[in-house]
């Protein structure tokens, strides 16, 4: 393709700053027609964002002649329904996450991805944002030694009221955990490879919806992984913290709460780094999707790694 002409399906909230904006500001890529059930809402996003074509059936965006890929940022249950509609046409894809409502939905999508023969990545846009990018160049370059241990902890009171879909399991596959650890999950296996070993219990007031998650991961390299999330943490105790400790120092950084601050402390003294976050945050990853579909480059953040992590969540919830 010499031009990515995106369509894109659901055009909520995520789409108005964090990514849709992205499609245009990448080389070589623009909006052609976006889809939304209720018409009106369509119309207006398109209007607002000087879009063509706007539609409310998904159908119709998809034989859009002009619409050569397909953004999904629908929730996660419908994924797996319009991704195998845009494979079955031979579509790439850029799927929001989790890729899926659930482990099955997720593996189904990867097998008509690799039956179909089309590209398809997955919305986990940490991987190309600067203070992440730094930590993982902080560990090639070794410096904190060997890493021995990781733990993390994100302890928020989310509030069950005016939640929308993330806490209809129909949807979203779970509650907060299921919209949230998709993004410390992959990122711990773009840091450290493949799980080895994982284990996990979740309770929750409803069994459908994780309130509190406890987990153990061993990496290779026998990195060991700890994690605690609560969804229901007490006034005063909210927490967003990820440390990764190594024989020779630590590295601190956050994943959602100041998501652009990383600390670094060795032997030599203890820095802290504030980094440049895009206003558009998914811009960076999509500029390498475009270039992945465009068959310029490598896949920044495939549907495989994202079956990955469904994996271990689940496993982490005890499922």
């Amino acid at each position: 393709m010499d031009r990515i002409n995106w369509g894109i399906i659901g055009c909520g909230n995520v789409t108005e700053v964090k990514s849709g904006p992205g499609f245009r500001l990448a080389a070589n890529s623009d909006v052609t027609a976006v889809m939304r059930r209720n018409r009106e809402l369509a119309q207006d996003y398109a209007r607002r964002h000087q879009v063509d074509r706007y539609y409310d059936d998904a159908n119709e965006l998809l034989q859009d002649p002009d619409v050569n890929a397909v953004y999904i940022a629908t929730p996660p249950g419908s994924h797996e329904a319009y991704a195998l509609a845009a494979i079955a046409r031979g579509l790439p894809v850029y799927i929001e996450k989790p890729v899926g409502v659930d482990l099955s939905a997720a593996r189904r999508i990867a097998a008509a991805v690799n039956t179909g023969g089309v590209r398809a990545c997955v919305a986990h846009y940490r991987r190309r944002l600067p203070a992440f990018v730094a930590v993982k160049q902080w560990l090639a370059e070794g410096r904190i030694g060997r890493v021995l241990h990781v733990d993390l902890r994100l302890w928020k009171a989310a509030p069950r009221e005016n939640a929308g879909w993330r806490l209809d399991p129909a949807l979203s596959g779970g509650g907060h955990f299921h919209d949230l650890a998709p993004h410390q999950l992959d990122i711990l296996l773009y840091y450290f490879g493949r799980p080895l070993k994982i284990s996990g219990i979740s309770v929750g007031a409803d069994p459908r919806i994780a309130d509190q998650v406890s987990g153990q991961i061993l990496f290779p390299g026998e990195v060991l992984f700890n994690g605690s999330w609560n969804f229901a943490a007490p006034a005063g105790r909210e927490e967003d913290i990820c440390t990764i400790t190594g024989d020779a120092g630590t590295i601190r950084f956050h994943f959602f709460r100041n998501f652009d601050v990383a600390t670094l402390e060795t032997a030599a003294g203890t820095e802290s780094f504030r980094f440049d976050t895009p206003a558009h945050v998914q811009a960076p990853l999509i500029a390498e999707v475009v270039q992945y579909f465009r068959g310029q480059g490598a896949n920044p953040s495939s549907v495989e790694d994202a079956v990955i992590g469904m994996e271990m969540m689940e496993q982490l919830l005890g499922q």
